[in-house]
């Protein structure tokens, strides 16, 4: 029996749990709702101390045909906990009936959940009782239905056709109106009269469709209400229409700076499902151009952060160092920001020809010109002064908040799943990780990505010269696209081949999780299959989502101008935030 299993079974009783076996590689129990609260404050306080909501939402379960031996259920919310300082997970499940969908928040315990209970009321109904705030947050407030919901349409075309019309789009714009009453802020307090700023979503520095409301005593933030869901187009919907394989190009769009690092975390999940080995070409090949995506990420939050304190040239050195990455990446996929090469059970093709030239060029090239970023503008005593002490968080903040990434090896925390989980080959490779001094700030974020790069050019050098030889994909009939020339053997192949092609493959029922140390922070999907061509349900966990959550909790008593330097430290698309 599981220790976490026991411990909670001896603690309450084991009537209240089930535990479930999965391919998640780590406890999955079914926890009944009357003692939900006191499970997860129990896990939290326990020796293991699970300090970190990573991820909370809901699943569908009414169409799902693989969930024997499973408590009864229409509906069920999960729990995603991690121990950061011990290195574990568990996965708590609360399973719901369609005419009771009822569940305590968990907001008291784990502030970060007030979004993720937000995001699951409105896609799947189910209401969290007592939470402080339970608005939709994704979708627009004039919006009817749960969309994650099964029997909810996922194509345009099985809807009636839309028409715009005077009515219609006032009734639009008036919800878009703020109210600070209904935010539980003041208008005003003893003699003095607040402002209410409206920052996006077509700010500059939003980065991106991202609207802010800021409660204002002249200059100085007292509140502010983040306002997200503008770049929504519904990727976790689409994924329970496409095949396994098709959906690969969707997510490259979910963070669209990451590329190939935003295709691993699924392709490798879906290949826990399939139980598929790749070759170590393809590791070493996937942890190349995961690598050059994260620098040329990290040039732009760079570039663009100094670009916010107010600084210029930097911009435009990294657009000119990211092309020659992009070069590199054209001339090994065909493509530049989304190249959708990643394939269950290995690539779309192997390395061309004179690849090796290219990236040799770009690491004799890149060392030097960081020295530049760093000489003549992360040492400028301005920016300095603009950056240091500002938007701080310590350690405590940033469990509490599900920060990840540089926001939270700043604080001091020593947490990169590429060493304390690798993944696809990670463990062979000799690179170190940049740690904070004990608080992130605008600053040291910074700072670290600046390190991160470093490190980074150290691991593409090591795939320069231990490139293994082999095959680019795994001998396996659940590849994508599998191997044509094994069709010319027998009929049963190419009626497996064609079936693959036509259908795509059928991945063999059970649950799978991946998570990977993306551009900006941990990423996430969490694949359920239930015997089927497509997934049941997919769920992507970004680390946008939780950093602008937390905007409010470290930028309030601070300046406008703070928060402005503030967003560029955080590092974030707004396309990781809404997916």
């Amino acid at each position: 029996m599981n220790t976490v299993f026991r411990e909670l079974c001896n603690h309450f009783s084991s009537e209240y749990f089930t535990i479930q076996n999965t391919l998640i590689n780590c406890p999955v129990i079914w926890v009944d709702r009357v003692i939900l609260l006191k499970v997860i404050s129990f896990l939290k306080k326990s020796i293991t101390k699970y300090n970190m909501l990573f991820d909370l939402h809901g699943i569908d379960e009414r169409f799902r045909k693989n969930k024997d031996n499973l408590p009864n259920s229409d509906f069920s919310v999960f729990y995603h906990l991690i121990s950061i300082t011990y290195n574990k997970d568990i996965l708590i499940k609360v399973p719901l009936l369609k005419n009771n969908l009822n569940v305590e928040t968990i907001t008291n315990i784990f502030p970060n959940a007030n979004w993720y209970e937000r995001e699951t009321w409105e896609m799947f109904g189910i209401v969290f009782n007592k939470h402080p705030n339970l608005t939709r947050i994704i979708m627009p407030k004039t919006w009817s239905g749960h969309p994650l919901r099964k029997d909810y349409p996922a194509r345009a075309t099985e809807f009636e056709p839309f028409f715009l019309n005077k009515i219609k789009e006032d009734l639009y714009m008036e919800s878009l109106s703020f109210n600070p009453e209904q935010w539980g802020m003041s208008t005003s307090r003893k003699d003095t009269d607040f402002m209410f700023l409206n920052l996006g979503p077509n700010h500059p520095s939003a980065h991106g469709a991202f609207r802010m409301i800021l409660q204002l005593d002249g200059e100085e933030i007292i509140d502010c209400v983040p306002d997200i869901g503008y770049h929504h187009r519904g990727a976790e919907k689409m994924a329970e229409r496409q095949s396994w394989h098709s959906y690969i190009p969707y997510t490259d769009r979910i963070e669209y700076l990451g590329g190939c690092v935003n295709e691993m975390p699924y392709i490798l999940a879906v290949e826990k499902l399939a139980n598929i080995v790749v070759p170590d070409r393809v590791q070493v090949i996937r942890v190349m151009l995961s690598e050059l995506f994260r620098i040329n990420s990290h040039l732009l939050y760079i570039s663009t952060f100094i670009q916010d304190v107010g600084a210029m040239t930097p911009v435009f050195l990294a657009f000119t160092d990211r092309q020659k990455i992009y070069d590199i990446i054209e001339s090994i996929t065909g493509a530049r920001m989304h190249p959708a090469w990643f394939r269950i059970g290995g690539l779309a093709n192997d390395l061309p020809n004179g690849w090796d030239k290219l990236l040799l060029n770009f690491l004799n090239w890149m060392p030097k010109r960081l020295n530049e970023y760093i000489n003549v503008a992360l040492k400028n005593s301005i920016l300095i002064k603009r950056s240091k002490g500002i938007a701080c968080y310590n350690q405590e903040d940033a469990l509490n908040w599900g920060i990840t990434g540089a926001g939270l090896r700043a604080t001091g925390i020593d947490f990169d799943v590429r060493k304390q989980r690798p993944y696809s080959g990670y463990e062979n490779f000799d690179f170190l990780i940049p740690i904070g001094s004990g608080i992130s700030d605008c600053y040291t974020r910074v700072c670290l990505k600046v390190e991160e790069i470093k490190q980074s050019l150290i691991i593409l050098k090591q795939c320069l010269n231990n490139m293994p030889e082999g095959p680019f994909k795994s001998d396996h009939p659940l590849t994508t696209p599998p191997n044509k020339k094994l069709t010319l053997k027998d009929i049963e192949t190419m009626i497996t081949h064609f079936l693959n092609v036509s259908w795509g493959p059928v991945i063999p029922a059970n649950e799978s999780f991946q998570m990977i140390e993306a551009t900006k922070g941990i990423n996430s999907y969490y694949l359920i299959s239930d015997g089927n061509t497509m997934s049941y349900r997919t769920r992507i966990r970004t680390p946008s989502f939780p950093h602008l959550q937390q905007i409010p909790y470290v930028i309030r008593g601070s300046l406008i101008s703070d928060l402005i330097v503030y967003l560029g430290s955080i590092d974030f698309v707004m396309s990781d935030v809404d997916r």
